[in-house]
């Protein structure tokens, strides 16, 4: 029950009740509770659990507690959350407010009612009806796995349905009678885009059609404008499904459309700094090829040119660093020049290498992961053939010792490998092509265009098939 509740309830404040001063005072009457702790918290983007608690407070011997502060704060999704981090309720805050609010914790998240608070006795009531459609719900989930017929479960899909509607009519009659309160700018957001409907809907075509208007409209009910939005947990799951469902994980398209919801964003400071923070660390933490490139964009796009405010000096230091380390070899660049020596003592120059593919695997002899992954890559190239359709690989070794590395690729019979090295390190590899691990592996073009990085035994193949099938087209 409560995890369905928690899906819908993504509320906040509507625009009453707000006064001159900044802060809140929130009064609190608990009946069955006494001399416990408790805590406010408020969502960041993000659901439960994560959570930010920003004050705390005793209840007293008589069930009393207040909490207060004289600072400005952002509106949005609150919460009063008892010392056992077991009990909590959720309510609606916005900065001026006072509000007096009497709660049972055995009924928690309900059981609470308001004083002078239009808008969170409004709340309430969504969640007693939303309680009730969570336990309607449960039930019939109950009685679809008792059905004994198609016909049977075919008629509890239909009140499974129909309780969705009733979702749906609920919000949309919230919407007619308070359109400018906040609240309905949430339920307006969570209204998914209507498709293009057509009559056979099972075509291609059809489903291309209903896939870019779902995308094109996917913003049109986002209030951009309103900060409250950032305390709730809506917003980090509308940039989820659009970032990650949506748009296509190729650099210049993601790059083109995280522009487009930046300068959306520009309307709220708050709202700008969360997407673009949030965009930049997906791009950071994504284990997708490319997404470094996105990474590199968005510092370049907004942090280099001071649209960062929120940052100190010496974190935005880390993020331009960390950008420029990248830069020189993303996706789409053409491979830094390493001149470097061979393992017989002879010169090499990658850009003097002649060679449909290059596989630049940069590794440590005494890397325990690259004991395992050399000889991997090694099989993989000869069992898909690669050397014949024109590929060659360059081991680096990025130690100065050469005993156990040569001990390694007699071992593994790697006679075919360009093998080579930099003892006195002035090839600059570690910059140039980010290694600050092992193994480390790229791809190369014929005109040693990087096409592909950080890539292991398991996804060469996919990545050179692709440059097959795109060489055949030309």
């Amino acid at each position: 029950m409560r995890q369905i509740l928690l899906a819908l309830l993504i509320l906040s404040l509507g625009n009453t009740n707000i006064f001159a001063q900044d802060g809140y005072k929130l009064k609190l009457k608990f009946t069955d509770q006494t001399d416990q702790k408790i805590f406010l918290a408020h969502y960041y983007g993000k659901p439960l659990p994560t959570i930010y608690k920003v004050d705390s407070g005793m209840i007293d011997k008589n069930g009393n507690a207040v909490l207060e502060s004289k600072n400005k704060i952002i509106g949005g999704l609150y919460m009063i959350i008892m010392g056992d981090n077991a009990h909590y309720f959720e309510f609606l805050l916005d900065n001026g407010n006072t509000l007096d609010m009497t709660a049972t914790v055995a009924k928690m998240p309900l059981g609470v009612t308001f004083k002078n608070s239009p808008e969170n006795e409004r709340f309430f009531k969504y969640v007693s009806f939303l309680n009730d459609v969570g336990s309607k719900h449960q039930q019939l989930a109950a009685d679809i796995a008792k059905a004994k017929s198609k016909k049977d479960s075919a008629a509890i899909q239909d009140k499974f349905r129909a309780l969705s509607v009733d979702v749906t009519n609920f919000r949309n009659a919230y919407i007619k009678q308070h359109p400018n309160t906040f609240l309905s700018n949430i339920f307006r957001a969570l209204e998914a885009p209507e498709a293009i409907a057509t009559m056979n809907t099972d075509s291609q075509e059809d489903a291309e059609a209903r896939y870019r208007s779902y995308k094109e409209h996917y913003w049109d009910n986002i209030a951009f404008d309103d900060e409250r939005l950032v305390y709730t947990p809506l917003l980090q799951s509308k940039l989820e499904e659009y970032f990650t469902k949506l748009v296509p994980g190729i650099p210049d398209t993601f790059n083109k459309e995280a522009d487009i919801v930046v300068e959306k964003a520009r309307a709220s400071k708050e709202m700008f700094k969360y997407i673009v923070h949030w965009i930049t660390n997906y791009a950071q933490e994504s284990n997708l090829m490319g997404m470094d490139a996105v990474f590199v964009h968005m510092v370049e796009a907004y942090y280099m040119k001071g649209d960062a405010f929120w940052l100190n000096q010496g974190t935005l230091e880390k993020y331009m660093e960390r950008a420029r380390a990248i830069a020189p070899n993303v996706i789409g660049n053409i491979a830094p020049e390493l001149n470097v020596t061979k393992l017989d003592g002879g010169e090499f120059a990658l850009s003097r290498l002649d060679a449909k593919y290059t596989l630049l695997v940069f590794w440590s002899p005494d890397c325990g992961h690259c004991e395992e992954e050399i000889p991997r890559i090694d099989s993989m190239i000869k069992a898909e053939g690669f050397e014949k359709k024109g590929l060659k690989v360059v081991g680096f070794n990025i130690d100065k010792e050469t005993d156990k590395w040569k001990r390694i690729i007699d071992k593994n019979k790697l006679d075919s490998w360009i093998h080579v090295y930099d003892p006195e390190r002035t090839s600059k590899y570690r910059s140039q092509y980010d290694v600050y691990g092992t193994p480390s592996v790229y791809l190369l073009d014929e005109k040693k265009i990087i096409r592909g990085k950080k890539l292991d035994h398991t996804n060469i193949p996919l990545i050179i098939s692709i440059l097959e099938e795109e060489n055949a087209a030309n």
